[in-house]
């Protein structure tokens, strides 16, 4: 595969596991703030939440595998898996192997064996994590993605900061009234 494929495909994997974190973790507080309305079954919105965070570990990795096999890229295995040991755009890589990790963490860990295991505050607190992971993943995007100048691309942070802000405010307001 020539490194201009591998480009296309790492930048483009990259990008939809940034929507698809996006829109799980939307869903997901839409879903845990019980703000989901009654025609859909709550067993539907949590299956497509867990859909949703499964394809962008998958769109992660992916994205990983990518970069990786492409040489111009210049990633190793050490980049990989060690934050910190990029020769170049060390923060920027840095974040993205720290989104990684998180993503990796709250997606196995919400396995149902794995979760049944697990005391619920110490789930509930691997799960908030995902709210870091998708912050640092468009500091990952912005530092090292080579759009972060285009127009669309500061639009589409924008719009999905704005979009993820909702649900959020919902949740926390919510929160902050049962007490």
């Amino acid at each position: 595969m020539s490194s201009t494929t591998l480009w296309y495909l790492s930048r483009s994997s990259g990008i939809v596991a940034t929507v698809l974190a996006v829109l799980a973790l939307i869903w997901g507080l839409l879903f845990s703030s019980r703000e989901t309305g009654n025609r859909l079954r709550p067993a539907w919105w949590l299956d497509l939440h867990n859909w949703l965070g499964g394809l962008t570990l998958a769109f992660t990795i992916v994205h990983v595998i990518t970069i990786f096999a492409d040489s111009d890229a210049a990633i190793g295995v050490a980049q990989v898996f060690i934050p910190g040991t990029a020769s170049r755009s060390t923060w920027a890589v840095t974040w993205g192997v720290l989104a990684m990790y998180l993503f990796a963490i709250v997606t196995l860990t919400s396995v149902g064996r794995v979760k049944r295991k697990l005391p619920r505050r110490v789930w509930h607190w691997i799960h908030l994590s995902s709210v870091g992971a998708v912050v640092i993943t468009g500091l990952h995007a912005y530092q090292v993605g080579t759009d972060r100048d285009a127009v669309v691309f500061k639009a589409g942070l924008v719009v999905f900061a704005g979009a993820a802000m909702y649900p959020a405010a919902i949740r926390v307001i919510g929160l902050m009234t049962r007490k």
